[in-house]
């Protein structure tokens, strides 16, 4: 669970409604059906349905992320280096039974199975490729309606401005059509700004994450299988983190 994105969430909204001090005010059906309404329609013209609906479960990964951390996926890297330098590499076929990261476990099997380096690492970055570009595939998805919700917000304006001036003469009428002209841009404003434009920012964060996690396995899985010493493996994994993220004693280095 990231709490980041949930406290961010929760208290630009809050201030938001404080600010509003009645946010029935605020609330404005024609608005409401423009922005949403025009946002969604748009998105379905712009992306398959499959992906609108799957939209849904990469939005959750920016609240629910998954993946093991960096320092975790070291530990178990050199528990798999250590288990082949002692009983051999065949194994890790048993050690990876019951592994979550189909990654990891489909890479090891490879390395069991005999499989060579080169056409590993082929199988492997091939897989990493299209992972990226799945994670591309969502952050701009999510982007792309952070464009279109003001885009929306302006013309709920535009069209609120063309009511309120055919309606001139009837001063009733004058308040309503600027209330849609107001807050279709009020409503384009947040949408994008609290709800799509975080969320490709966070998933874009996620998705580096992941990718860096992957590589580390790949170099794991193919210092595993020329026989290096576990503590040779951890050393290699560790460099491709901050000084203060990597397991403890390799810190400085490994010095």
């Amino acid at each position: 669970m990231d709490i980041a994105t949930i406290i961010g969430t929760v208290v630009t909204v809050t201030l938001i409604l404080l600010a509003m001090e009645d946010p029935m005010v605020f609330f404005n059906v024609p608005s409401v059906l423009i922005v949403i309404g025009g946002t969604a329609g748009a998105t379905l013209i712009a992306n398959p349905l499959p992906d609108f609906i799957g939209a849904i479960n990469v939005y959750k990964k920016a609240f629910i992320p998954s993946g093991t951390l960096p320092a975790e996926l070291i530990t178990k890297i050199v528990g798999f280096a250590e288990t082949a330098r002692r009983e051999g590499i065949l194994a890790l076929e048993s050690a990876c039974e019951g592994e979550e990261d189909t990654f990891l476990s489909g890479g090891v099997r490879l390395a069991v199975d005999g499989t060579e380096p080169d056409l590993i690492m082929d199988i492997l970055e091939t897989e990493l490729t299209f992972v990226e570009a799945r994670h591309k595939t969502g952050v701009e998805f999510f982007s792309r309606m952070a464009t279109m919700a003001p885009a929306f917000g302006m013309i709920g304006t535009l069209v609120g401005l063309v009511l309120m001036l055919g309606s001139m003469e009837d001063p009733a009428a004058i308040g309503p059509s600027m209330a849609i002209a107001l807050l279709t841009t009020l409503y384009g404003s947040i949408i994008a700004n609290v709800f799509f434009d975080p969320i490709a920012a966070k998933l874009s964060l996620y998705s580096a994450q992941e990718l860096l996690s992957k590589r580390m396995i790949i170099e794991g899985i193919m210092s595993i299988q020329s026989g290096d010493n576990p503590r040779i493996v951890e050393h290699k994994l560790s460099v491709f983190l901050s000084p203060s993220n990597r397991p403890v004693g390799e810190e400085d280095g490994g010095e």
